[in-house]
């Protein structure tokens, strides 16, 4: 295969899958990801659903190769896991809000290891910025929303906070 096909190759397959991808060499966790991991995993990521043969169609490359490498994609911790995506009103009474956090001094871990164990939480993003702790929270009732809300906001270590309800929801 020469360079020239390489590129025109590597070229058809950008503009065939959505997901914006890098194009160069990533290393995660000692694993060098290369343009076909990446393009395996932006596969993926618009279709957790692909078929092995399906991927190895549209990256170009054998099944076994597509196999070989989403197995060892997934035992290097890479891919987490497959999941499914719904449409934001789908589900019927459920609370979502987003709440953002802000932690006194170096209390961010310890925050952290508290909000996991609360079971309206979500997702946690640490971050940057005025707000150091992201969290979405799930709630069935206002009135459970309410009490997620008091109990974290005990949690020891949070300085501040604010909560938005989502009201809707556009692009998944």
């Amino acid at each position: 295969m020469t360079l020239l096909f390489k590129i025109k190759l590597i070229h058809k397959i950008c503009n065939s899958v959505k997901n914006e991808l890098f194009f160069t060499n990533l290393i995660i966790d000692n694993y060098i990801m290369d343009n076909i991991d990446q393009i395996i995993l932006g596969l993926l990521k618009d279709n957790a659903r692909m078929s092995v043969t399906e991927l190895a169609e549209k990256v170009h490359v054998s099944r076994a190769t597509i196999k070989k490498r989403m197995e060892y994609l997934e035992s290097s911790g890479i891919i987490t896991g497959y999941t499914v995506r719904f449409k934001p009103n789908a589900e019927r009474n459920v609370i979502r809000a987003w709440m953002s956090i802000m932690v006194e001094g170096t209390k961010a871990q310890s925050v952290i290891k508290e909000l996991r164990l609360e079971s309206a939480v979500e997702c946690l993003h640490k971050t940057n910025g005025k707000w150091d702790i992201l969290v979405e929270l799930r709630s069935d009732t206002l009135e459970n929303f309410d009490k997620v809300l008091e109990r974290i906001r005990n949690i020891s270590g949070i300085y501040n906070s604010e909560t938005s309800i989502l009201l809707a929801s556009h692009k998944t």
